[in-house]
């Protein structure tokens, strides 16, 4: 009984959104902000408060990633330390191209690199994706040894990479790389054809 109980949730699908709502991509790497600071002593009642923006595949990453940072940079661990707020950041506009920009540092091989670069994207958390799968594939940096240090949407006019300006050509064409016909009304729409349709290009 247990199994088909099983068995009918999992073939029961989920509801469909409505057609207003936004289905955003399912993204690797998720922007959260981090809000904590250190536990009020009687030498200090009321700590200085931080925030910190980061990315992570889950809100648990986020916040061992802003301890660990928060360690190194301001002698505050998660033993002596409280998290106020843990959120994730969206985008304003996910349905419009923009030009993100990147600045990282990563450990290499040999030693520690600054890196600056851009992508083409909708969304930073796509834009971020792109960068974790080029390092991994292009300098074989693991993610785990990249630090996003800043990021900024770049105005079309200052973009420096050519994978980015090359996009901006505002007649910019794709060529078409199979063609079919199709009917023009449902009417004329038939099941059978009495010859093979052609998809080679005219």
């Amino acid at each position: 009984n247990v199994q088909r109980r099983l068995v009918q949730a999992s073939s029961v699908a989920a509801p469909a959104p409505p057609p207003s709502v936004i289905v955003m991509p399912a993204f690797r790497y998720h922007q959260f902000q981090v809000v904590g600071r250190h536990l009020p002593t009687e030498a200090d009642a009321s700590p200085k408060v931080y925030r910190m923006k980061l990315w992570a595949t889950d809100s648990v990453r986020a916040k061992s990633k802003f301890w660990y940072f928060m360690s190194m940079l301001k002698k505050v661990k998660k033993a002596n330390g409280q998290i106020i707020a843990c959120n994730e950041i969206f985008e304003r506009k996910p349905t419009t191209v923009k030009n993100f920009g990147i600045w990282i540092r990563y450990q290499s091989r040999t030693g520690e690199h600054n890196m600056y670069k851009e992508f083409r994207d909708v969304t930073l958390n796509g834009a971020v994706d792109q960068m974790y799968a080029e390092m991994a594939s292009r300098h074989r940096s693991r993610a785990s040894q990249i630090q996003i240090v800043k990021t900024a949407t770049v105005p079309s006019n200052q973009c420096k990479r050519v994978a980015v300006t090359m996009m901006h050509n505002k007649d910019i064409s794709f060529p078409v790389q199979q063609k079919i016909v199709r009917p023009i009304s449902k009417s004329l729409k038939t099941t059978f054809k009495y010859k093979r349709p052609s998809a080679c290009m005219m």
